[in-house]
């Protein structure tokens, strides 16, 4: 199966602009020609002048119309995959002369993207100390803070979101995809996997140039949702089994060979973990002289990124009884176990 086969049987792939230069490439929405007539979006992309354009360029070029979308599946709540999707509601709305646009996500990620759910502004406190008992510095985390703010510039929120439970599925005029659960870069993250033709749309769950990053998440008390990085080896994992010709990421283009892409995944983890049972031979650290030593060249404002794949293999390390954590004055030390 090759991507000009695919788009064949009616499914389209629309790269559009993004700013963030570590995502893999610009980010894909896939444009799904429904059966029984009408499209269905997988992501609608970033919600910027210049990735609106972008999509309406491309619905221009395959002769579609807004009006035509029947509902947008967002694959993660991340600006860059659902940010353009309050537009395209808006514009089917014009269209259509009235009525709302359905949007779904799975319920582990809905509230990043509805109205209702919390907004990073609102998080800054919660996020704050617990990036603090890392041993992150104030001005360190005031660069986080900042460059949070402003990607949430790029994605309007959407007044509601329905919820997509593993097992939906998306009818297409000559293809089957079923909703499949792969959480680890976000806890609702869902796949669309096409069993009878090999075709596998991860979003970002597996990109073949980046590895996706394993994001801290927080709930309203300042609990970390889930281990992010344990979680994503599972997923890893049950990709790994499946029988897949063709994916179609949430970054670049299609590619094959995922068996190989995944074991070289799990090497460089394995990697990065070694290095971290190295710095840690001499003496205990903090989180944050780890994530330094791990990314000696990295921005204050990459800090949230650097600092959640360094927590995340640290906590594959706790699983296996590697290391530990122990907190002294109000922050965490890790070191190795005895």
């Amino acid at each position: 199966m090759t991507e000009q086969e695919l788009a064949g049987l009616g499914v389209h792939r629309l790269p559009l602009p993004i700013p963030f230069v570590a995502a893999g490439g610009p980010v894909n929405v896939y444009v799904i020609e429904a059966a029984g007539g009408g499209l269905v979006l997988f992501d609608a992309g970033l919600g910027s002048d210049q990735a609106e354009a972008a999509l309406q360029a491309g619905f221009d070029r395959l002769g579609f119309r807004f009006e035509e979308v029947r509902r947008i599946v967002v694959s993660h709540g991340h600006v860059d995959h659902y940010g353009a999707a309050r537009w395209v509601q808006e514009r089917w709305k014009k269209e259509r002369h009235g009525g709302e646009l359905p949007v779904f996500a799975h319920p582990r990620d809905l509230l990043k993207l509805d109205e209702r759910g919390p907004r990073l502004r609102d998080q800054h406190q919660i996020y704050g100390a617990h990036f603090s008992r890392l041993g992150v510095p104030l001005e360190v985390m005031a660069a986080v803070v900042a460059a949070g703010d402003g990607s949430t510039r790029l994605a309007r929120r959407i007044p509601e979101v329905q919820p997509i439970e593993a097992g939906a599925v998306v009818e297409g005029r000559a293809i089957r995809f079923e909703v499949i659960e792969m959480p680890g870069h976000t806890p609702g993250l869902i796949c669309l996997w096409a069993p009878d033709h090999g075709v596998l749309l991860p979003a970002d769950h597996l990109l073949e140039k980046v590895s996706p990053n394993p994001i801290i998440e927080l709930d309203a008390e300042g609990r970390q949702v889930h281990r992010p990085l344990a979680v994503y080896l599972q997923s890893l994992e049950r990709t790994r089994a499946l029988e897949i010709s063709l994916v179609m990421p949430g970054h670049g283009p299609g590619f094959s060979g995922h068996r190989a892409l995944i074991d070289g995944l799990l090497g460089f983890f394995e990697k990065r973990q070694a290095r971290l049972l190295g710095l840690l031979a001499g003496r205990p650290r903090t989180g944050w002289e780890l994530c330094q030593a791990i990314f000696p060249r990295a921005g204050a404002g990459d800090a949230f990124l650097t600092m959640s794949e360094t927590i995340a293999n640290l906590e594959v390390l706790e699983d296996r009884g590697a290391v530990v954590r122990v907190e002294e004055q109000g922050a965490w030390q890790f070191q190795r176990a005895a």
